[in-house]
This record gives structure tokens, C-alpha cells and sequence, in this order.
């Protein structure tokens, strides 16, 4: 089978790997010269199954409002005339009770849990490498509010049978040596083992070499303009280098995806929240994390990759804006200096920003649509990297009409009923805006 994958970031280049590994024949198209140059060049680092968990959660509203009044605020809003925006928070915040809470984790769980054991076997079958550490993520709680309020999500974890330990101020301590230095500064920790590291930009680089080498052609520096039917099914996609056509077509470009399927009828709750992150060279190993030191009041992840340090957080509702705001470095430089004081240095910090792909509810949407030959890989939000293999693979199986090795009840479009798949047919040369 001929397939085109649309958008060459980590998901869209795992999609094609996997392509590719089943036998089709793969043509990966992207706007950028390279791949994982937007929303995957420099994330968090974390590939984090057992920290998978919705936004929506009890309390979102009270939170948010605390958090916006922070001195280093996790949440920005900065509102716009957009109908998408609010529909988008009203949707957010329907979803943020208990019921909901526990059913999106355990479908994110589930799908993060598998797509970790797919890096594995990737990892261990072609010896990619990327700065991988295979030594869990350490949530680390200030206060004993914080502790507590982890029960719940120990309650799924323990559903799921994902590995996790409840440590005191000596536990954490020594998990991450270098915060034996700041323990006054928290009181306990949530470790989750199993979750993993690496450099989500040098994996999907690497990833796009193997890939090259199993015949997947990458046509980059090439826009895409919009999806042409026929009224039944997709028979070609628009882009600056003239139409390209092919049997089934995967839209992997994260935020920019609703865009170009609306005219098929689908209305996708996919709505972009922009992140920062900072890359630091390390200058005192043993005073830089060992893993991944997630601080759960300012929701920011410190990262050890190789010889650098990654500290990515912080939400910003603004739309597609991606201005480098300056102001929003402060949450960053707070939370690694806080924590780790010796660590890196910070006045040679790579400062950057990203549209994460995020869904109300906090679990992408993959595999088939009501257009036969239309399949999606989109919505990962801040677990694009975490997801990345698993979601690659169940897509890869679902175009192949192959069986998949997990449940995919609630990851599809489809639990959105008819809001989102309002028509099964497409508009004839139905028009997107330029993407990725």
C-alpha cells in the first residue's frame, strides 16, 4: 500500500517507521527543511508512562486560579477572539470530575504503557540512540497537600499495574542525589521506575535515518495546502510541489491537523498549548538530576540528557502565537535553580518554545475516521515524545487492517460522536489553511 504521513515530528515519523517495517510503501511530507523541527526539537525530555494524566482534573478551576496567581505561574491565558479557544476550556473543564479523570488516565496509561514498551523493542532491534536513561521520573511534592491528592492517581496506577514507590524526604534524596542539597524544600516524592529519558529531537532525527534507509521517501520544505476527495475518500493531498497521491493518507501535525480534516466533517477538539523549555550544558554532574525531577507545584520537568540539562513546563493558552516571551523564563530558571543550584549554567540556557497539540479530555486521537482512507495520529499534548512509538504502531497497524495489540476503545475520534465526525462524507476539494 502507498501512504502518506503529513508531518515529520516524532509521532509522524514513528507513524512512517512503522509503515514502512509492515511492508508500504511511505511518503513523508513536512513544511520544515528537516524533521522534529517545531513542537519535538526540544520538549521535556521525558518519556513518562506513569506520569500520564489529564489536565482535566477535580478542582481544574480552583487550581488554575492559584496558579495564575503565582509568583512563577504555571498557566498563562491570554484570551482571543477565537471560538475554538473557548469551546476548547469549556470542553476542558467538562471533563474535569472524578468519573473523567479516572477513565481518560487509564486510556492514556494504557496507550503510554505500550508505546514505552515499543521504544523498548525499537531501541533493542536497531541500537538507536538519543541520551536515553531507563531511571524513572521522580514526581517531588512540596507540601502534603500534594502528597495526598496522589492517591488518586495511585489508585489507577495501581489498576494498571504500573510500578510506583511513595518516598519520604530521605527517599527522594536518594533517588536524586543532588537534591540532598535543597531537602528543606520538599517533603516527599511519587517515583515512577519504569518511565524513561532522551532527547526526543536526536531520536526523531535518528529514527528518520532508519527510515530513509527502509525506502520511506521525506519531501521536506514542502507546504501543505489542503485534502482532495472524490466525495468517498481522500485522492490526493495539495501541497507547494504539486498534488501527491497515494492509497491512505496519516495527518500527524499536531496542532494544525484540525484545520486541514474540518472540511471532511471532522471537528477536532485539538487545540495548541504553548510550552517553554530551556537546554543547559552541566557543569556539576553530581549536582544535576540523575533522571527526570518533575515539581508538581509549578508542573516543571528537570531532565538530564547526556551532557545537558532540560527544564521544560509551563502552559500558555494564545493561540498559534509563538513569540519567545522572555517573562515565561522565569518559571524555568526558578525551578532549576531551586532545585538543582549547581547543576548547569544557566547564563548559556537555549531558550525555546513549542505548540503542544493538546485534547480536552488528554488522550490523542489515533487511527481510523469515517473516511476510509483517512486515518489520524494527533493530540498527544505534552506526551507527543511519551506516546510517540505506541501510537506510530497501533496506526501503522490500523491502516494495514492488521490487528492491534491493544484496546483502542476511547482513543479514537469516535468517542467524540457526531461533534466530531459530523459527516462521514468529505466536501469535494473541500479548502484548509496552510499547515505544516
Amino acid at each position: 500500500m502507498r501512504v502518506i504521513v503529513l508531518g515529520s515530528g516524532v509521532i509522524g515519523v514513528s507513524t512512517a517507521y512503522f509503515l514502512a517495517k509492515a511492508g508500504h510503501e511511505v511518503t513523508v511530507v513536512d513544511r520544515q527543511p528537516g524533521p522534529a523541527l517545531e513542537t519535538s526539537y526540544a520538549n521535556a525530555g521525558e518519556v513518562s508512562p506513569g506520569y500520564s494524566a489529564p489536565w482535566a482534573a477535580p478542582g481544574l478551576m480552583a487550581k488554575a486560579v492559584k496558579w495564575m496567581l503565582m509568583k512563577h505561574s504555571p498557566l498563562v491565558i491570554r484570551p482571543k477572539m477565537d471560538p475554538a479557544m473557548w469551546s476548547w476550556c469549556l470542553k476542558l473543564l467538562a471533563n474535569a470530575n472524578e468519573r473523567s479523570y479516572e477513565i481518560n488516565k487509564g486510556r492514556m496509561v494504557r496507550l503510554a504503557e505500550y508505546s514505552r514498551d515499543c521504544l523498548r523493542a525499537l531501541r533493542d532491534e536497531t541500537g538507536i540512540r538519543y541520551d536515553e536513561r531507563a531511571k524513572g521520573t521522580l514526581q517531588v511534592f512540596r507540601t502534603r497537600k500534594q502528597v495526598d491528592a496522589a492517591a488518586t492517581d495511585m489508585a489507577v496506577l495501581d489498576r494498571f499495574k504500573v510500578p510506583y514507590s511513595l518516598l519520604d524526604v530521605e527517599g527522594c534524596a536518594a533517588v536524586e542525589p543532588a537534591l540532598r542539597l535543597v531537602k528543606e524544600k520538599i517533603v516527599g516524592g511519587l517515583l515512577l521506575p519504569g518511565d524513561e529519558t532522551g532527547d526526543c529531537f536526536r531520536f526523531t532525527n535518528a529514527l528518520a535515518a532508519l527510515a530513509t534507509e527502509m525506502g520511506v521517501e521525506f519531501r521536506y520544505n514542502t507546504g501543505i495546502r489542503r485534502l482532495e476527495s472524490d466525495g468517498r475518500r481522500v485522492t490526493g493531498v495539495v501541497t507547494d510541489a504539486g498534488t501527491l497521491t497515494a492509497d491512505s493518507y496519516v495527518v500527524a501535525m499536531g496542532s494544525y491537523s484540525p484545520t486541514l480534516v474540518k472540511p471532511f466533517g471532522l471537528d477536532l477538539p485539538v487545540y495548541p498549548v504553548k510550552g517553554y523549555s530551556l537546554t543547559l550544558p552541566i557543569v556539576d554532574p553530581a549536582g544535576a538530576p540523575e533522571s527526570t525531577v518533575m515539581d508538581e507545584t509549578h508542573k516543571i520537568a528537570v531532565t538530564r540528557l547526556g551532557d545537558r540539562i532540560r527544564v521544560g513546563g509551563t502552559a500558555e493558552l494564545t493561540g498559534f502565537d509563538l513569540t519567545l516571551r522572555p517573562s515565561r523564563r522565569g518559571p524555568l530558571d526558578h525551578v532549576v535553580s531551586d532545585l538543582f543550584p549547581t547543576g548547569g549554567d544557566l547564563s548559556k540556557a537555549e531558550f525555546w518554545t513549542g505548540l503542544r497539540p493538546n485534547t480536552p479530555d488528554g488522550t490523542p486521537i489515533v487511527g481510523p475516521t469515517p473516511v476510509r482512507n483517512l486515518f489520524l495520529n494527533t493530540g498527544h499534548g505534552t506526551l507527543g515524545w511519551t506516546m510517540a512509538a505506541g501510537s506510530g504502531r497501533v496506526v501503522a497497524d490500523v491502516v494495514g487492517g492488521r490487528q492491534t495489540e491493544i484496546d483502542m476503545d476511547g482513543l479514537t475520534v469516535a468517542r467524540y460522536g457526531r461533534s466530531a465526525a459530523a459527516a462521514s462524507r468529505p466536501t469535494v476539494g473541500g479548502v484548509a489553511r496552510p499547515a505544516a
